[in-house]
């Protein structure tokens, strides 16, 4: 809602400084327009008026008929000067004497206009030498036309217009249209931000819905395998432990009686059966974890290292006083021990294992796993995160969440650190 809110004024922002430009650009063609019309009508006034063939020759009477006529008649607020250019580019008359009698190179458009005629305006390059006294005036539109002395020899007649008066026109517009304007783009706002809130509102329901259907579809999950950890436990496992105790007699009287290969065999059957129980409890675990609001967190954890003690190697597990059993941090703190252990069993080649839960304060706890194992270096977990394995990387957000935080440190050939630290 907020992004939507804020994109919305940028795009009004966007609306109106565009608006403004535009606005500026029609006053700009609208003014060269009317400067050409306004050129035209000067052009014809001095024409009539103060025009002389001893302008051609540079006459003083002449030039000075010629400026009382410009003073007095055509200059004003908005038009600062004026020049009167011949054909090969000597400048007959300006009210800045010092231009009269130079000579400087016309344009193709002011060559073209002595035998078009017509008139034709454009922003001034205040950078060329002929417009080297108006470059204190700032931005210029000038315009020019041909007008004829009284013996019929054309001359082109140039004006220049400060774009001052171009900007207010612009400004005048767009004070006239940017009212509409702006109240147009209010009621649009007005009529998208409610229906981007009930777009909103309805997201959200949406959201929640479906987080009932997850916790719904977690619930029944638990829920099943729980039912399948409860079956295999109270049969399968209930049997191979019966059978195992079963055989110990048998295996015991064989001994007695000297035979020897048949009291092997016996024994060997029972370590296997004994082992096949072990892998089923690590399977049960698996499939179900312990309830730590029953067994503890000491006893679930013990569970999770016994196949690490059934491969041969050494363990030691220490956990402190810690708050009654069922601690909202236990959870955590069990699946990220599952998680490092189960990488100890699959990757690490480790000789011995430790995993230590502690209180640093009564706020915190403190878990970590270490190991004398293989290690790997950054590549190695970055290639398993391509390859689908993420279950440090979930840790690590679930340990955000929490409000704790996971590190793991690990070295080639110096083994693997695993320590969660989180709000009890």
């Amino acid at each position: 809602m907020a992004r939507f809110v804020v994109g919305s004024l940028i795009a009004v922002a966007v609306v109106v400084v565009g608006g403004y430009f535009a606005l500026r650009s029609i006053a700009v063609e609208q003014a060269e327009k009317e400067t050409r019309e306004q050129v035209q009508l000067q052009g014809a006034l001095v024409e009539a008026a103060g025009l002389s063939d001893g302008v051609l020759s540079g006459q003083a009477a002449a030039l000075a008929r010629l400026e009382a006529l410009v003073l007095g008649r055509v200059l004003d607020n908005s038009l600062m000067r004026v020049k009167i250019w011949s054909r090969d580019g000597r400048i007959l008359y300006s009210d800045q004497p010092a231009l009269i009698g130079e000579r400087y190179r016309l344009g193709a458009d002011e060559r073209g206009l002595f035998g078009e005629g017509g008139a034709d305006a454009e922003l001034s390059d205040l950078s060329k030498p002929e417009n080297r006294f108006e470059r204190s005036e700032g931005e210029l539109l000038e315009a020019y036309t041909t007008i004829r002395t009284p013996n019929g020899v054309p001359v082109l007649f140039e004006i220049y217009q400060r774009v001052g008066s171009i900007n207010a026109s612009g400004e005048r517009l767009l004070g006239a249209l940017a009212p509409p304007l702006l109240a147009g783009l209010a009621v649009l706002l007005l009529f998208q931000v409610p229906l981007a809130w009930s777009m909103a509102q309805r997201l959200q329901r949406g959201h929640r819905e479906r987080e009932r259907l997850l916790e719904s579809a977690v619930e029944a999950s638990t829920q099943e395998r729980q039912r399948i950890a409860a079956d295999l436990h109270d049969g399968v496992v209930q049997d191979l432990v019966g059978v195992a105790f079963g055989l110990a007699p048998l295996a015991d009287d064989a001994a007695r009686r000297g035979a020897t290969a048949e009291a092997s065999r016996l024994r060997g059957a029972i370590a296997r059966l004994r082992q096949g129980v072990r892998g089923l409890r690590t399977l049960l675990v698996e499939i179900h974890p312990p309830n730590l609001e029953s067994t503890g967190l000491e006893s679930a954890l013990s569970d999770l290292l016994s196949p690490l003690q059934g491969d041969g190697v050494a363990v030691e597990l220490s956990v402190e006083d810690s708050p009654p059993n069922g601690a909202r941090s236990d959870a955590l703190v069990y699946r990220v021990a599952s998680e490092a252990i189960r990488n100890v069993r699959a990757h690490a080649d480790a000789k011995q294992v430790r995993v230590a839960v502690a209180h640093p304060d009564a706020a915190t706890v403190r878990l970590t796993v270490e190991d004398d194992g293989v290690g790997f270096g950054p590549e190695v977990r970055d290639r398993r995160a391509s390859g689908g394995h993420l279950g440090l990387s979930l840790l690590e957000d679930l340990a955000r969440q929490a409000g704790g935080s996971l590190a793991i440190q690990s070295t080639l050939g110096d083994g693997t650190r695993v320590e969660l630290e989180a709000p009890v």
